[in-house]
């Protein structure tokens, strides 16, 4: 009696974690998709207000001091526009699915949400690529171009900036599990039509 009792508390409690993991894999999609809306849009504003301003000592007449006001900002550098374009259009496009995701129900595994998913992830590691390799020469500079670093004089701006590109990559990869998820959630559907056309 006791061994029919513990193997029916057993399947039980197997049943509950089944259901339970069931339900979080339900999820995760979601989960997933509602991380990659925050980190892009933070990537995006992170940047899109990233702007710094210093005044210098240029020149000095006679005794006095010529100081000039010297501003950067991510308008300045099109890589740095790209980028906050790129990750607010994941933004927007995260936030509509996630507004309209109603009207998706059962069509989850259709093929263009796929796409559209793999589209955006790719524009989002773009753009992060195309601003890391800017925020490269602004920390280091370029010897052979004779460009100076910028990192030195504009601290705040390369620390502010430097943490919108770290959202922007989580939020990419973010969205490469995402796509991932999403195309095996299409191989077993199209598995499934098959063996229902097979049996037929």
């Amino acid at each position: 009696m006791e061994i029919e009792n513990g193997t029916k508390s057993d399947l039980v409690l197997d049943s509950k974690f089944a259901l339970i993991k069931a339900k979080l894999v339900k999820q995760l999609p979601l989960t997933l998709r509602w991380l990659a809306l925050i980190l892009t849009t933070t990537a995006a504003i992170g940047m899109g207000l990233n702007k710094q301003r210093k005044t210098a000592v240029v020149a000095i007449v006679g005794t006095k001091p010529i100081s000039q006001t010297f501003t950067a900002e991510f308008q300045q550098t099109t890589a740095f526009v790209y980028f906050v374009v790129a990750n607010a259009l994941a933004s927007f496009y995260n936030i509509m699915f996630v507004l309209l995701r109603t009207c998706f129900k059962g069509k989850e595994n259709n093929l263009w949400i796929h796409i559209l998913d793999l589209l955006i992830m790719v524009i989002v590691a773009t753009g992060a690529a195309a601003a890391t390799s800017m925020a490269e020469l602004g920390k280091n500079g370029n010897v052979h171009a004779r460009w100076n670093p910028i990192c030195d004089k504009f601290g705040a701006f390369c620390l502010h900036g430097g943490m919108a590109l770290i959202a922007s990559f989580v939020g990419a990869l973010d969205l490469l599990l995402l796509s991932i998820l999403s195309l095996v959630a299409l191989h077993r559907s199209v598995q499934g039509q098959e063996l229902v056309s097979l049996s037929v």
